[in-house]
């Protein structure tokens, strides 16, 4: 269900088209909620089943239609209504961690390749998250430019702000997923 909120919470901006929609999505909420364009479509089309969105089309050169979707009164509400609600946190399924706590199982080497590709994945986040918080400081993204043009200049600095804070919590996750990788090949190399 957070897929639908998250393109609520872009479409809340101004009116965008899927193809425009996916953009926005993969440049700024797809940092923290991955879903792939599979999945964006068909949750437009219930979305506007029921209600929350409405799609109209619009021409697109000459033969061409290209459907835009802008958040209705219902949409709007229900999107209040969840940022107002308890949040239902799932169990978690962590891959990594769960491999992790059966190494003994492998060589040392495999848990060792295993340790340095969560590293470097979590450094290609920890990258991909500092430059985004760049981008935040700069004013330069542009979905949050977008964002900044619809907010009551009164409320601007809080937009920002909360916008770094999950950023900031972001790089936090990094760098402990990072420094728990490290700790583990000490770990290995100790224990061989």
């Amino acid at each position: 269900m957070s897929l639908r909120y998250a393109l609520l919470a872009l479409l809340r901006v101004g009116p965008l088209s899927g193809y425009d929609l996916q953009k926005q999505f993969s440049l700024s909420v797809g940092h923290v909620w991955h879903a792939p364009d599979s999945q964006i479509y068909p949750e437009l089309r219930k979305m506007e089943t029921e209600g929350l969105v409405e799609g109209e089309e619009q021409a697109r050169g000459e033969r061409g239609t290209r459907r835009v979707y802008h958040v209705t009164d219902a949409g709007e509400q229900a999107y209040l209504a969840w940022m107002r609600s308890s949040l239902d946190y799932q169990r978690v399924r962590d891959p990594a961690h769960l491999r992790a706590a059966y190494l003994e199982s492998t060589t040392p080497d495999a848990a060792r390749a295993f340790l340095r590709g969560h590293i470097a994945q979590w450094e290609s986040e920890l990258d991909q998250w500092e430059t985004e918080l760049r981008r935040i400081d700069a004013a330069d993204n542009p979905m949050l430019v977008r964002r900044l043009a619809v907010t009551a200049p009164e409320n601007r600095e809080r937009t920002i702000a909360y916008k770094r804070f999950a950023y900031e919590g972001l790089v936090d996750r990094a760098h402990v997923e990072i420094e728990w990788a490290r700790r583990g090949l000490e770990l290995v190399d100790r224990l061989e």
